[in-house]
């Protein structure tokens, strides 16, 4: 039972991770049809960036807080990740919007090895240890235990889902972000510009990339170039399988698949007499995704483009 207390924790704070990131997916994909597969890269950018951040101010402002470091990192992450997206949104996919499918479905993709490929060059492709800026001293539920890290994780996580769902649905730019996404044409007649809102869409979703970026590499200890690969098509698959274009799907599925991945990594020894270890977790992932495209290809919750707004 500790085990398996244990084991759930890590899956609400490994989904909480993937939550974040799958809402990029899934809002990007909502309004304009794209699959954004620089979106991990994004999320690599912002925590390489926090990286960068809290080096400085630990030699040009030293006695300063972790927690006041973390959270200047995190804002001027933030802040990148959003500029890049807007820049990748407005140079490499607006110019393919009217283009078939198969165009900007190529372009995110050699837009995410560029982008790999130019973090690799500005911070060097080895492993960067990532300072441990909270208390280290951990929380007892029974005999698991929740680090201060990922307390902060979860509670993070909750409030930036409860901003997002508050801003979607009861705010004039929710309101044009799902008009937009039910017709652009008809919003553009009632005074909405589509280019606007899409912009804005990418800049949430860059946003909530890097503040799980941040967090990412706070719970791990550890960034690097090729950290977003990975964690943004566990996101992907967590958006697919809650029904790509449903918000709550893929908070659903998020939440979903970080518990499969994180109890399955936890019992795979046991259920396979050793011949698996706990490193194998990602297959679940995966397993996931297929099982859920064959029996119900629209996800757990559906898919839904857009509420009427």
């Amino acid at each position: 039972m500790d085990i398996l207390i244990q084991q759930i924790i890590n899956g609400l704070v490994l989904g909480s991770m993937y939550a974040l990131i799958a809402l990029g997916y899934t809002m990007v994909y909502g309004i304009i049809n794209l699959i954004n597969f620089a979106h991990g890269e994004v999320m690599m950018v912002g925590a390489l960036t926090s990286w960068t951040i809290i080096g400085l101010m630990q030699e040009s402002m030293p006695g300063t807080p972790g927690a006041i470091i973390l959270l200047i990192a995190l804002v001027i992450a933030c802040i990148v990740a959003a500029a890049l997206n807007f820049t990748i949104e407005k140079v490499a996919y607006r110019p393919l919007r009217n283009s078939p499918k198969l165009a900007p479905l190529i372009t995110a993709m050699g837009m995410s090895l560029m982008l790999q490929t130019l973090a690799m060059i500005i911070w060097k492709p080895n492993y960067k240890s990532y300072p441990t800026l909270l208390p280290s001293e951990p929380f007892h539920i029974g005999q698991a235990v929740i680090s201060p890290t990922q307390v902060v994780i979860l509670a993070v996580t909750a409030i930036s889902l409860a901003i997002l769902m508050w801003l979607v649905n009861f705010t004039k730019l929710g309101r044009a972000m799902r008009a937009t996404a039910e017709n652009p044409r008809v919003a553009a007649l009632m005074g909405v510009k589509p280019d606007v809102v899409i912009s804005a869409t990418f800049i949430i979703g860059a946003v909530l990339a890097a503040i799980a970026g941040v967090m990412y590499a706070s719970n791990y200890g550890t960034a690097q170039h090729a950290m977003g690969f990975l964690p943004g098509l566990k996101a992907f698959t967590a958006a697919v399988f809650g029904g790509i274009g449903n918000l709550a799907g893929a908070v659903v599925g998020a939440l979903a698949l970080g518990l499969i991945e994180s109890i399955g990594a936890g019992y795979i020894g046991t259920l396979t007499g050793g011949v698996l270890g706990s490193h194998y977790s990602d297959i679940f992932a995966f397993i996931v995704l297929i099982v859920v495209l064959t029996l119900r290809p629209s996800g757990l919750l559906g898919e839904r483009v857009a509420d009427r707004a």
